[in-house]
């Protein structure tokens, strides 16, 4: 349950606003005034914005995020309160659910606070996180957010690595302009370079009319590259000029053009060794690591799991329209207490298996479906190590034996292409579960004949 602290002097106004926080599960303290003292349990605080301007070190209050409203749409108040501290600025009637939307984007996004530009919309990403390592992350955001430079972030599979580079658009002088995301692991190795650069007419087969690419299309906003070590060796060449020189040039085509990007890459892979073996261009590396972000794998946020999976927990329930469930003590014990090698990823989908799964209030352990013997800072591993050994789930273990034997013998005579065609799955997958069971990518990619770009 969250606890929210409410206060309106407009007995209407605060009676309205009650009804429908309650309605969506959550707990109301109402008062008129500001009390002398909050109280500790509270998780979010929402304030007329008139009585807020009384109130010394408001948005310090226990950590808690800050919402105020009022009967007055000035923009500039909003920019105003926002900049100060508040999570959001609501203006008074509410259109349908705005309320509850804009509680939950305050809880989710409570320790990363945006600064928006003078009447341009107020856009917050949810990025929980109070640990050390995240208030770290979230202060370099907002450093290196309001710059044009170029952002390397670094992290596991399951991170929140896209997350980070939304946050960075959002802060960013180009957030009214689009942000455009490719993970280059999804792609074919033949359609990369037409779907990041685009190509004319007749550049190949099947090139039966003029597109342009994902970079024309990120023209005066932000690129995201997310898995760029899976960027084949030709496109890298192909971006380091769009990076050096600032223009494109389609497959097929004889001509530049300017574009001016943004370009926000990540990565799980340690780029700098696969320089060393050619996978990656040494010079594009130091284009991208202008500034690098470096994401924790979850088993190192300590008290973030809980907070994480409690905020999972109740988004899920709303979204399968379930009555708000509650983690049994056990159950948030062996949360705190596993490795999550999945990350983030992992735990959003555990916890929504084990609300499909929830017979009655309380979730038990059980309903997880993860190995209980597998607790956190066991075999920590490091997110560049490709030697580190998965977690595997004993039941699968002879489907992914067959797996990882039929990819290393086929692997040297197929291109991922292929190799995923052969399993019966998406390229995406090949990749996926590449990673999750340490397959090294050994062969040499067989080279295509040369187009004209």
């Amino acid at each position: 349950m969250t606890n929210v602290l409410l206060i309106v002097p407009d007995p209407e106004m605060r009676e309205s606003m009650r009804n429908q926080l309650q309605a969506n599960s959550y707990v109301i303290e109402c008062h008129s005034s500001f009390p002398l003292q909050t109280p500790a349990s509270m998780q979010i605080i929402l304030c007329h914005a008139e009585l807020a301007e009384g109130v010394n070190g408001l948005f310090g209050v226990n950590d808690c995020p800050v919402i105020l409203f009022s009967k007055d749409a000035d923009i500039k108040k909003a920019v105003a309160a926002v900049r100060e501290g508040a999570a959001d600025y609501l203006v008074y009637p509410f259109l349908p659910d705005e309320l509850v939307a804009a509680v939950e984007r305050a809880l989710g996004s409570r320790y990363l606070h945006p600064h928006p530009v003078a009447g341009e919309a107020m856009v917050f990403y949810p990025m929980l996180g109070r640990c050390e390592l995240m208030l770290e992350l979230f202060a370099r955001i907002q450093k290196v957010a309001p710059t044009e430079s170029t952002v390397l972030i670094e992290g596991e599979s399951g991170t929140g690595k896209e997350l980070v580079a939304r946050a960075l658009h959002a802060s960013s002088s180009r957030q009214q302009a689009p942000l455009i995301s490719l993970n280059c692991a999804a792609i074919p190795e033949t359609l990369i370079e037409s779907e990041l650069f685009g190509h004319e007419r007749g550049a190949f087969t099947g090139a039966t009319s003029m597109r342009s690419g994902l970079i024309e299309s990120a023209d005066n906003g932000t690129l995201f590259l997310d898995e760029i070590g899976e960027l084949p060796v030709e496109a890298q060449a192909r971006l380091l000029r769009v990076l050096q020189e600032g223009e494109i040039r389609r497959v097929g085509s004889t001509r530049t053009h300017k574009v001016n990007i943004r370009l926000i890459a990540a990565t799980h892979r340690n780029l700098k060794a696969l320089t060393k073996t050619g996978h990656f261009r040494d010079d594009l590396y130091y284009r991208l690591n202008v500034v690098s972000l470096q994401l924790p794998p979850l088993r190192d946020r300590g008290g973030d799991i809980a907070d994480l999976a409690n905020y999972f927990l109740g988004k899920i329930c709303k979204t399968l329209n379930r009555p708000l469930l509650t983690l049994s003590p056990a159950t948030t014990a062996a949360i705190s207490n596993y490795n999550w090698p999945g990350n983030v990823r992992e735990l959003e989908n555990a916890i929504e298996r084990a609300v499909i799964l929830c017979d009655g209030n309380v979730i038990e352990a059980d309903a997880l479906a993860i190995d209980h013997s597998v607790v956190a800072n066991a075999g920590t591993a490091n997110a560049h190590d490709s030697s580190a050994e998965p977690v595997e789930d004993e039941s699968h273990n002879s489907l992914e034996d067959y797996f990882v034997k039929f990819v290393m013998e086929h692997q040297d005579q197929c291109t991922e292409t292929e190799l995923a065609h052969q399993l019966g799955i998406s390229r995406k997958s090949l990749w996926e579960r590449r990673q999750r069971l340490s397959i090294p990518r050994t062969k040499t990619r067989r080279k295509t004949p040369r187009r004209n770009s």
